[in-house]
């Protein structure tokens, strides 16, 4: 596809962005992991992220409206940044006594995380035209998971030849060209109706979720899969490798890898054939579900490490599949004036849920055998599969753009 200015600022800031993302986390647990020898300790890295986004998901709406999305992505980005150097400054004279400070500033990136990736999915159909949404969507994605996927691991290399704080700055410089680029986007015009209330701007986007028959769906969509999902989380897949497979800890990051390949294979796929994929949006977020609840069951059963790997990439490409035409449908289901609530909205479903979701599959896993977790997650990915094919017809576009 044809990259607008707009469109490859975005997406440049944002890559940029998200490799400082994971380069100052891995800094972060290992500082930790160094000072307290608890993997605990570090364990709250992520279980602190996931909780200030959920807070700010909730919290987005009220400054949608006030602040230009342009603004409001470039600012919260420029607010990481200044935060990410007094945490630089921090690493100096941290010790056991006081580490705990470090879980406030990340705390705060968090929160400005959690403002920031519903804006930037706003702001893709400003950017591209409407018949090129899925090559978008799919481009972003494939960028995203690639960034994942061999950032932690460069990440840790660094941790060979640079210390953390270095690290850190490292993260910064990349937040500073981030924060530049992104201040380069348009204005976008939001023509919205301000809300009377800060009531009525924090509910905006749950209305919008209730009033709007396929994103009420997508709500539940979102409800099952993020359950289902967390199954794939460090701790219960590290037991189904020991337990099921019975092989080396190693291969969980061979099974995470493959993951991440399908994700990205899968992306590649919906660019390849957005038009075909364009035309048949409800088949194809149909057949991505489904195929992942039966890769699901049939990973669970399995017992072959080889086979498991296979899997594990065909989990990663039938949710792109699934995944890409369905942020299409969110994205023409709604005026685009209403996307950032709405997406603030999925975003708290999606980040609490996880939360909660995820203690529960770890009790679980503790209380049951480990291969029924991942049946559990199985069937509940048939779930999503069942909504989708009954309301079929609700997954197209809703909102016909000009071009």
């Amino acid at each position: 596809m044809n990259l607008n200015k707009n469109f490859s600022l975005l997406l440049l800031g944002q890559s940029l962005a998200n490799i400082g993302d994971v380069l100052y986390m891995v800094s972060i647990i290992s500082t930790i992991f160094e000072l307290t020898g608890s993997a605990t300790a570090s364990s709250f890295v992520p279980f602190t992220i996931t909780s200030s986004m959920f807070i700010s998901s909730l919290l987005t709406p009220l400054l949608v409206g006030k602040v230009n999305l342009k603004w409001l992505l470039a600012g919260s980005q420029i607010g990481k940044t200044i935060l990410l150097f007094i945490l630089g400054f921090m690493l100096v004279g941290v010790t056991t006594s006081n580490y705990y400070l470090i879980f406030s500033i990340i705390g705060l990136i968090a929160l400005l995380d959690g403002c920031a990736n519903p804006i930037r999915q706003t702001l893709i159909p400003y950017y591209v035209k409407p018949s090129q949404l899925i090559k978008a969507n799919g481009l972003a994605e494939t960028v995203t998971q690639i960034i994942q996927a061999v950032m932690w691991f460069i990440g840790s290399l660094f941790l060979i030849i640079m210390s953390s704080q270095q690290l850190v700055w490292l993260a910064g410089g990349l937040f500073i060209v981030a924060s530049i680029l992104l201040s380069l986007l348009e204005s976008v015009a939001d023509n919205r109706i301000k809300a009377k209330g800060k009531f009525e701007q924090i509910t905006e986007g749950w209305v919008n979720l209730s009033n709007t028959p396929v994103l009420k769906k997508i709500a539940w969509l979102d409800f099952f899969e993020t359950i289902a999902g967390t199954v794939w989380i460090a701790a219960i897949l590290l037991v189904f490798v020991n337990d099921a497979l019975e092989v080396g800890g190693q291969w969980w990051g061979f099974i995470n890898g493959a993951f991440f390949i399908g994700l990205i294979l899968g992306s590649v796929y919906c660019i390849k054939y957005s038009s075909i994929i364009e035309k048949k949006l409800g088949t194809f977020i149909f057949i991505g579900s489904i195929l992942s609840s039966l890769v699901t069951l049939l990973f669970s059963l399995n017992s072959i490490p080889i086979a498991a790997l296979l899997l594990s990439l065909f989990v990663g490409i039938f949710g792109q599949i699934k995944g890409i035409p369905q942020q299409t449908v969110i994205q023409t289901s709604v005026t685009k004036e209403q996307l950032s609530t709405v997406y603030t909205s999925l975003g708290a479903i999606g980040t609490g849920i996880f939360g909660v979701g995820s203690l529960v599959m770890g009790l679980l896993a503790d209380l049951l055998e480990i291969r029924i977790v991942f049946i559990i997650s199985g069937i509940l990915l048939a779930v999503v599969s069942l909504i989708v094919y009954k309301s079929k017809h609700l997954f197209v576009r809703n909102i016909i753009e000009f071009e």
